[in-house]
């Protein structure tokens, strides 16, 4: 008598073959799946740390967002997040959100890689807040970004450089928390 997820093949060269069903397979490999180790938290914050340097190097490698700090008020911009002194790990998401959405929406070739970056940094944040059982909500964007499609096509050149540049001192103000060990 053969259990349920199994049958015979009558046609093997055998004369009497075992076909076994998916459950049977996933049972003969969880041996080998009971010893595979998930990948350490303290890894998964170093890479983050390291994904943050990479970025900030990137824009420093942009010549023209050196010429305004991260602190100046610009008239017109005031969408781009500025800095914040203590930032929570959905906090940090849904800043990278909104600055990935601002640099989506610039036509620069010079953002382009930083942009992914941010996907990339907001995916490892997602992975230290499920470390932390801390559900993240779905990061909001700028609902107002369609409507500031005027202020940014009047100064595609200052809203990428106060964007980078702001993007820059959060990052840092980042580096610094995860340091801290966020809290959710």
């Amino acid at each position: 008598m053969y259990s349920s997820f199994c049958f015979q093949d009558q046609e093997a060269h055998s004369g009497r073959k075992m076909h076994c069903g998916p459950l049977y397979q996933f049972l003969w490999l969880w041996p080998y799946l009971f010893y595979i180790e998930a990948v350490p938290i303290q890894k998964v914050q170093d890479d983050t740390k390291t994904l943050i340097k990479t970025i900030v190097t990137r824009i420093n490698d942009i010549s023209h967002t050196q010429s305004v700090s991260s602190k100046q008020r610009v008239t017109g911009l005031d969408f781009i997040p500025g800095l914040h002194p203590v930032l929570s790990l959905s906090k940090m998401d849904q800043t990278l959100a909104i600055y990935q959405q601002i640099l989506t929406s610039l036509p620069s070739r010079n953002v382009i890689q930083i942009s992914n970056d941010l996907e990339n940094l907001r995916d490892l944040l997602h992975l230290l807040a499920s470390s932390k059982s801390c559900p993240l909500p779905q990061a909001r964007g700028l609902e107002t970004l369609v409507s500031l499609g005027g202020v940014l096509e009047a100064s595609l050149y200052s809203t990428e450089v106060v964007a980078l540049s702001r993007l820059q001192g959060s990052l840092q103000d980042m580096l610094q928390q995860l340091d801290l060990t966020p809290g959710c």
